[in-house]
């Protein structure tokens, strides 16, 4: 994973994990918001977005093309402030929150929050995943959307035993 993208960090409060990632992308926000909020953009990296109301109280169901097994979760827009917010809280992952904010002439920083109940197993699951998926964000902003066909489970792997090591 290239430096601007960072590793993940988390904390459990409230009965639930917090996991945090900041990205520094050398993409405008226009671009960044296009992958992480619209049914266009979402599929290159994360899931397809079979349903996406953008909206506030929107409805989503967000497809995983990388799952083998049940990978379909629906939920609910619960932010939405084109270019700025978008927050999905879903079956699967809880809350996830994408703000967007300008950084220097071209670049965009994303504060990525994901809030949900669980296991340490299940938030080392996640920060793999999470981490995993924002590679693969970076790669779709510089042209190369994900080939779900070749996606294996080793690189994730790798980022698992990485966040096992930093706890």
């Amino acid at each position: 994973m290239t430096e601007s993208l960072g590793y993940g960090t988390s904390a459990f409060e409230d009965g639930a994990w917090l996991l945090h990632y900041e990205l520094h992308l050398p993409h405008p926000v226009d671009q960044v918001w296009a992958a992480v909020a619209t049914p266009k953009g979402l599929p290159g990296w994360l899931a397809a977005a079979d349903v996406l109301e953008p909206r506030l109280d929107g409805a989503i169901t967000l497809r995983w093309l990388n799952d083998e097994g049940d990978g379909v979760h629906s939920g609910t827009v619960t932010a939405w402030d084109p270019e700025h917010v978008a927050e999905y809280t879903i079956d699967l992952h809880g809350r996830i929150r994408f703000h967007l904010e300008p950084e220097g002439a071209h670049g965009t920083v994303v504060r990525f929050t994901n809030e949900f109940p669980g296991s340490e197993t299940l938030r080392l699951d996640c920060l793999a995943g999470w981490h995993n998926h924002f590679e693969f964000l970076a790669d779709a902003l510089d042209g190369r959307p994900k080939d779900w066909s070749s996606w294996s489970k080793e690189r994730w792997q790798e980022l698992r035993d990485v966040y096992v090591d930093r706890s």
